[in-house]
């Protein structure tokens, strides 16, 4: 019997950019079956709410038979990814400062759970400067609209004007 190979990508996705894009269709490439989870700390706080990060998530994935979307709240990454049937963790590296904290929680979540293992990727030149923050600090000024656009999907632009 085949095994299937179940990833999770998690993600505040405040608003979800062009980045999140390309991981989530890179991942889907990857396994059999991906989930997609908009996470909620109650430590932080949010621009967009949790239902609304999700639906982005919903309409961005929709295209890919194989993605679920999911929300993930006050919960550890490596234990939801358990109990969801997941044995990899998916997560993006656009620079050093990413990898030096990804690299301390891939060792964290494996501690969490044995047997999880974190795959990293990394996303062309192009996407590497965008982040939610990046994209949120830019809205407001006169013409933030046409700086935007470019970083993030039509769906979330329509929900961010």
């Amino acid at each position: 019997m085949p095994t299937t190979h179940t990833a999770v990508y998690a993600g505040s996705f405040d608003p979800p950019t062009n980045g999140h894009v390309w991981m989530i269709e890179q991942a889907a490439r990857l396994c059999d079956r991906l989930i997609v989870a908009a996470a909620e700390n109650p430590e932080k706080s949010y621009t967009y709410p949790l239902s609304q990060r999700a639906a982005w998530l919903e309409a961005i994935c929709k295209q890919h038979a194989n993605v679920e979307v999911a929300c993930l709240q006050n919960e550890f990454l490596a234990r939801y990814a358990a109990s969801v049937g997941a044995t990899f963790i998916v997560r993006g590296i656009r620079d050093e400062d990413d990898y030096r904290y990804e690299r301390g929680m891939r060792y964290i979540n494996a501690d969490l759970q044995a047997g999880l293992t974190t795959v990293f990727l990394m996303p062309p030149r192009e996407l590497c400067e965008i982040s939610s923050s990046f994209v949120k600090g830019m809205i407001g000024p006169r013409g933030w609209e046409d700086v935007v656009r470019g970083y993030v999907p039509g769906v979330v632009f329509e929900g961010l004007s």
